[in-house]
């Protein structure tokens, strides 16, 4: 039976904050409602405390959404809208290099004659524990192949709801649709994997799919994120043959730290300044990388070739 998938594609998988911007996506949005961002994560940083004494367990991770819904309902953050959520990713300023790098580093693979003639692609995905609609509103947005983050409802469906109800204006955000956490990150590595998020009608991420038969090899995978909270990330792809990269912002030692201890615990193969621009150590390892997996491929293909061919006929 032919594989479903030539396995021909590279993903090149990011985390957002602090990977790709210096600071948290939700900056714009407390500017915009003036509120103190220091005092919101300070809020958040003692809720798991607040809710143990009440015989309450939280995910820390996605404590924050029920938070940022809890500043809907009284006022704080009056009409928040996905659209507005959206909006604010228009203000959010990138590290050097992007998303130029983004464009330039599919190029080297795309316009490369001899990784044309084995239609090897690159794909970039971003999966994030901040906001989805606010990655889809910024300048990296249009360089993506897929982003995967949390979500808000404005209008949840009613008791005894109909198919055919109509589809309600803006509202106000009230309730979570999608909640990623630092474990569930891994899903989603899942889902590029097998190519779930490509054919969502069929293939379920659960189903048993063999190592063939995946669109796309964890080998075939970058990892590119800040810290420790990525940990479960880079274990999948370290456990399974992909590359892994840690980023820390230029002159941040306490980052530089972070980032060194990840390798020293051996969580990352290496780590580099974030940085993309072009001939930085980041921009060389990460361009270096891809055209390594992308000549493996090469030769994984051209073995195939000549295993599938005979040998001609020779004289008697």
């Amino acid at each position: 039976m032919k594989n479903a998938f030539e396995q021909n594609i590279i993903a090149m998988v990011w985390d957002f904050d602090k990977t790709l911007i210096r600071n948290y996506m939700q900056e714009p949005l407390f500017r915009r409602y003036n509120i103190q961002a220091d005092v919101f994560w300070n809020e958040i940083n003692r809720l798991q405390r607040f809710y143990a004494k009440r015989n309450i367990n939280i995910n820390r991770d996605t404590c924050y959404l029920n938070h940022i819904l809890t500043y809907v309902k009284s006022g704080l953050l009056k009409g928040l809208s996905n659209r507005i959520l959206r909006e604010c990713g228009k203000e959010l300023e990138f590290f050097p290099g992007l998303p130029d790098f983004f464009t330039d580093i599919k190029t080297q693979i795309e316009e490369n004659d001899l990784f044309k003639k084995y239609d090897i692609k690159l794909e970039h995905y971003v999966v994030s524990t901040g906001f989805a609609e606010t990655i889809r509103g910024s300048a990296i947005a249009p360089f993506v192949d897929g982003i995967f983050g949390c979500e808000f409802i404005e209008s949840p469906a009613r008791p005894g709801y109909s198919d055919e109800d109509p589809i309600e204006a803006e509202n106000e955000i009230s309730q979570i649709a999608v909640a990623l956490d630092n474990t569930s990150k891994t899903r989603y590595l899942f889902e590029i994997n097998k190519g779930s998020n490509k054919f969502p009608q069929e293939i379920d991420v659960n189903s048993f799919i063999s190592k063939d038969n995946r669109r796309i090899p964890f080998e075939n995978m970058i990892y590119i994120a800040d810290g420790p909270s990525d940990v479960p990330a880079f274990s999948i792809l370290n456990s399974f043959g992909g590359s892994t990269f840690a980023i820390y912002p230029k002159g941040d030692k306490k980052a530089f730290q972070q980032a060194e201890q990840l390798r020293k615990d051996k969580r990352v193969q290496i780590f580099g300044e974030a940085d993309y621009t072009n001939g930085s150590h980041s921009w060389m390892w990460l361009c270096e990388q891809v055209n390594s997996i992308a000549n493996r491929l090469v030769l994984q293909k051209e073995e195939s070739i000549r295993k599938s061919s005979s040998a001609p006929p020779g004289h008697l």
